[in-house]
């Protein structure tokens, strides 16, 4: 796969809701950088991230509005939208991917407004 078709395959599988598909597209040491919450290290630590929002969903749905190439590089401007039990969450959002030399992604690099994600959740 080229690493469009490979960050392609990792959002399908997180649309779909595999997160085995997901983890498998991402090297053993692969950095994700949640930029403002923080980043974590290795397929495990990721996993352990994305489940609980993932599970909580009845729908993921990451609309990519634009989506570029360079080598091992690929960076896309997306609406991340999760459907939660109290109603959907939509975020703007710019991610960045490199890919290693074994075709998986080593750096995933989310760019977004946390208080645009704060704002719509339920008042506790």
């Amino acid at each position: 796969m080229t690493p469009e078709e490979t960050v392609d395959a990792f959002i399908a599988a997180l649309e779909h809701k595999d997160l085995d598909a997901a983890v498998a597209l991402v090297s053993d040491d692969c950095e994700y950088d949640n930029v403002p919450m923080g980043k974590v290290r290795g397929r495990a630590e990721i996993r352990a991230i994305l489940e609980p929002m993932i599970t909580a969903c009845a729908t993921v749905e990451w609309i990519v509005h634009r989506q570029a190439a360079a080598g091992n590089l690929v960076i896309n401007e997306r609406l991340d939208r999760f459907e939660m039990p109290f109603g959907w969450i939509e975020m703007p959002v710019a991610g960045v991917f490199e890919l290693d030399d074994n075709g998986k992604i080593a750096l995933w690099r989310d760019y977004f407004d946390l208080a645009t994600y704060r704002n719509q959740l339920p008042a506790s």
